[in-house]
């Protein structure tokens, strides 16, 4: 078993992210198995691309050979699986990618996981693991005076979305519980920060008020999330792959329940500070409340105090630091922003809130 562990879908947002601070932080080289869809750029690992410690794999979860060729070449003594479709509104207008990635994708990567930690002896067999990334809206939605989603929270998936999150997660439990397979599962809150594809809210509010378009926030914007900076997400990765006990869940939030009009206004107000000369101000002019989506759930919040009291991880971002850092990065990377928004995505953008 070589010195590596191997994350799949590496080169979206968060797994990007993961990298990076793997590879400022641990010893230990990564490998990222990656499809590259539309939200897959290697854009976002280019400072790492020459690193000694990195190694790209081009491959689909999905097709069972290719997998498990790597998985026989790079011998990692770990797998942290991002890679999944994860837009609400995207699953609403599509949801076939959604069941293929997500479900179908999962099951074929924890079948070849298996084959592989079957064939280990010794230290490498006791020593695997299998940590899969999910997400809180497996849990359904809560009233506004509901206690926040813990591990043991019955899950109500309510989008083609979540459900197909919600099968991932079973089918991880269930290797575990038939198998013995040494998995360990995150269920966590909304993400924010540096290199977000901008379809989801706070990189679309970015730069669509940077180019004095409408801010379109769904229904009456009063919609509830728990806001989670991705570096701290990132670190409480590492810290349930490194401590966390084979079996369990853990629920990763950051303690900061956001309205979704709230959001967008001290996003506006922020950008108001750093950009005092865009053509609309204040940007909170832009706003436009669009049609709610269907089936929007109404509030999500994550007790994320098993994570603290077992394994010492609390975030350490604020909402207003780790908002400020987001807008910045932005700002701050405009070619960034050029190369990824394509026509295809502005087509869809156009298309999604009819604006």
């Amino acid at each position: 078993m070589q010195n590596n562990i191997l994350v799949t879908g590496g080169a979206g947002f968060i797994g990007s992210n993961f990298i990076l601070q793997w590879l400022a932080s641990e010893p230990e080289a990564i490998t990222n198995l990656d499809r590259l869809t539309y939200a897959g750029n290697p854009e976002n690992l280019e400072t790492v691309s020459d690193n000694p410690r990195y190694h790209f794999a081009l491959a689909d979860i999905c097709d069972r050979e290719a997998v498990r060729r790597l998985l026989a070449e790079r011998e990692p003594r770990a797998i942290v699986h991002f890679a999944a479709e994860s837009h609400v509104d995207r699953s609403i207008l599509g949801p076939d990618e959604f069941i293929r990635t997500n479900v179908t994708g999962t099951f074929i990567l924890l079948e070849v996981a298996r084959a592989y930690w079957s064939g280990l002896t010794g230290s490498a067999r006791e020593d695997f693991r299998f940590l899969h990334v999910s997400t809180d809206e497996v849990y359904g939605s809560l009233g506004p005076r509901d206690a926040a989603f813990s591990e043991t929270t019955a899950y109500a998936p309510n989008s083609p979305y979540s459900a197909s999150k919600a099968a991932g997660d079973h089918l991880v439990r269930a290797y575990h519980h038939t198998y013995g397979l040494p998995t360990l599962t995150t269920n966590c809150s909304n993400n924010y920060g540096p290199r977000q594809f901008p379809e989801k809210l706070i990189p679309l509010m970015i730069l669509n008020a940077r180019a004095s378009k409408p801010l379109p926030v769904y229904g009456d914007g009063q919609n509830v999330r728990d806001w989670l900076f991705v570096g701290d997400h990132c670190d409480a990765i590492r810290t349930v792959l490194a401590r966390g006990r084979v079996g369990e869940t853990y629920n990763v939030g950051g303690w900061s329940e956001q309205k979704n009009l709230d959001v967008v206004e001290t996003l506006c107000a922020v950008l108001d500070e750093l950009c005092p000369n865009d053509p609309v101000l204040p940007h909170r002019n832009l706003i436009r409340f669009v049609q709610d989506r269907p089936g929007h759930d109404r509030r999500y919040a994550i007790d994320a105090r098993k994570i603290e009291h077992e394994l010492g991880w609390r975030p350490k971002e604020t909402f207003a630091g780790g908002l400020r850092k987001t807008v910045k990065w932005y700002l701050d990377h405009d070619g960034w922003v050029k190369n990824i928004t394509t026509g295809a995505y502005r087509e869809w953008i156009s298309k999604q809130y009819a604006i």
